[in-house]
Order: C-alpha cells, then sequence, then structure tokens
C-alpha cells in the first residue's frame, strides 16, 4: 500500500470531526491516529505546529488547521459538491468559530473561566442558533454545504451541554438538521473508536 496523509485525530473533538467528515465526502484515504489529549504522543507533537487536532501530514507538507483540512480534502474531490455554497457560507463558518464557539465553551466548561456567567454566554450562543433557525432550509442553504458540515460538530456540542434545554427551544429546523446528522451513517463513520496510537501499531485507514 502507498504512503497514505496521516490525519492525527481525537475522536469527540468537533474540529478533528469536521475534518473527518470532509475526508469521509471526498473520499480520500487517510492514515488515521487516534490520541488522547492528555497524553499526546511525541510524533504528534513533531508534527503538529499547534500541538493540536485535527493534524494532518499530506507527505508534502502539514496542514494544521481544521477548515485547511476540509479545504485539502474537497479541493481533491467534491462529489457532493459541498463547496458550491454562497460566500455568505464562509460568515457562518467564521460565526461558529469565534462568538459561538467562545460561548459555547464559556457555556460547557464554566469551571475553566472563573467570574464568567455561563447562562449569560448561553444565551449569546442561542442568540446565533436562533439565527441559523432563521437561514436553514433542511440545510443552510438548500442541500449539503461545507458549512453545514463545519458548523453541526459544534452544534451537537452546545446540544449535549444540556439536552433537555435545547430540546425545549423553539428551533425546530435546528433541531430537525442536528438530528438528520446526528442519525446518518456519515456520522456514524466518523466516529467509530480506535484504540489510540502508538509507534509501531499497523496503520488504520480511514474511510
Amino acid at each position: 500500500m502507498p504512503d497514505l496523509p496521516i490525519l492525527w485525530s481525537f475522536r469527540r473533538c468537533p474540529y478533528a470531526m469536521r475534518a473527518r467528515l470532509a475526508i469521509l465526502a471526498s473520499g480520500q484515504r487517510v492514515e488515521l491516529r487516534e490520541i488522547l489529549l492528555r497524553d499526546k504522543p511525541e510524533a504528534f507533537l513533531a508534527t503538529s505546529p499547534s500541538g493540536t487536532v485535527p493534524c494532518l501530514d499530506t507527505g508534502a507538507g502539514v496542514v494544521d488547521e481544521s477548515l485547511d483540512v476540509m479545504r485539502w480534502a474537497l479541493g481533491r474531490a467534491d462529489p457532493e459538491r459541498w463547496l458550491a455554497m454562497p460566500d455568505a457560507g464562509w460568515d457562518w463558518i467564521l460565526r461558529c468559530d469565534g462568538p459561538f464557539k467562545h460561548a459555547l465553551d464559556r457555556t460547557k466548561y464554566g469551571a475553566r473561566y472563573p467570574g464568567e456567567d455561563p447562562l449569560a454566554h448561553r444565551e449569546v450562543a442561542a442568540q446565533f442558533l436562533a439565527d441559523l433557525e432563521a437561514q436553514l432550509d433542511g440545510w443552510l442553504f438548500g442541500a449539503p454545504s461545507i458549512a453545514d458540515y463545519a458548523i453541526l460538530p459544534f452544534v451537537r456540542q452546545f446540544a449535549n451541554t444540556d439536552r433537555a434545554w435545547f430540546d425545549a427551544q423553539p428551533w425546530p429546523k435546528v433541531q430537525v438538521w442536528l438530528e438528520r446528522f446526528l442519525a446518518a451513517p456519515e456520522f456514524a463513520a466518523i466516529m467509530g473508536k480506535s484504540p489510540a496510537w502508538q509507534p509501531g501499531d499497523p496503520a488504520v485507514t480511514f474511510p
């Protein structure tokens, strides 16, 4: 088997999830190296400039940001036309990765941010979801796009901070959008469990 690009990943990280989703959609095979964030291997730290997942070693260079991994994969093949979206889709991703993620972290991990009010941050996050509710027509732009799959892992993470509260909100389109994602075979495919990588382990390929 020829050498494959190496994807360093952590199964539950939403950034790594979005990278795996794009790689799956593209059909590009990679060697998947699952790590534990509390025990990062030296080989990973020697590869990733940021020390964060996902990190893709293409053999010709290192791609160290999740959106760049998505673009790399879809630039090689985009059979579902995820990149065929309005430019506004990139603005939605920026809002997700900026204000929404900031509020999500302070809602979910309140103890890490002394002096911050988790409920106030939940309201900031809720406004983003209310805006998504107004935008959605099945998908953000009527068909699956990179924006949908870049944002959905973070909506999943937010929903799981208090699922009863999330389900009680007036966001039926967001809730259906998320549930369809969670029930999809693509989600099952990216969430398969792998043991933490160790030097000398046989290669695990994905997809």
